[in-house]
């Protein structure tokens, strides 16, 4: 009887030392990435231009597949959208919805480099009114060729100066996918 009367007292003194400010908070996993695909789809009629990164080893030795279905229109208006997927599972795991969901803590950024003339405006955003970037706009003004640098971050401050346009330089946060497509606008 005094053996029970321990363990009841042990048991108590154990649970009623874990109050919930010291219940540790859920670990919110990174997402696995392995493929990006931008599909821009011209507004008023023409070639679907699609952009594909697949890595499906992630860091392994393998380099990431990179293709570019072809050349942009000069003087057009694309309407733009990111897909991301985990295809280390069957069926792929389509990650831009947990994105998307968690939209307050994500954003993408899409720079522009080399001799390409072109603006990029978000269209969607978050619960906060601040840009995600899955849906955006791209317009082509003259032909040129160079790079579409689309980056995913995780926890970006989007209340930093240029964030919010799209500007990546004072966004802190981690990255959480980044690829340099090679296009060209002819």
């Amino acid at each position: 009887m005094k053996k029970n009367i321990y363990i009841i007292l042990f048991t108590f003194t154990i649970l009623s030392g874990c109050s919930p400010d010291r219940i540790p908070e859920p670990i919110n996993e990174e997402e696995v990435i392995t493929t990006l695909t931008i599909e821009l789809t011209p507004n008023n009629g023409g070639d679907i231009v699609t952009l594909t990164s697949r890595d499906i080893d992630g860091d392994g030795p393998d380099a990431p597949e990179i293709t570019v279905s072809g050349p942009l229109v000069a003087n057009t208006t694309y309407s733009g959208t990111a897909t991301l997927l985990n295809e280390t599972v069957f069926p792929a795991e389509i990650i831009t919805e947990e994105v998307e969901e968690e939209g307050v803590d994500h954003q993408f950024f899409y720079e522009l480099g080399g001799n390409v003339n072109a603006a990029i405006t978000y269209k969607d955003s978050d619960l906060n009114g601040d840009p995600i970037g899955i849906e955006f706009t791209l317009t082509t003004v003259s032909a040129g060729s160079g790079s579409l640098t689309a980056t995913l971050r995780h926890k970006p401050d989007k209340s930093e100066a240029g964030v919010r346009d799209g500007d990546i330089t004072n966004a802190g946060g981690e990255t959480d996918f980044a690829q340099i497509f090679n296009i060209t606008v002819e």
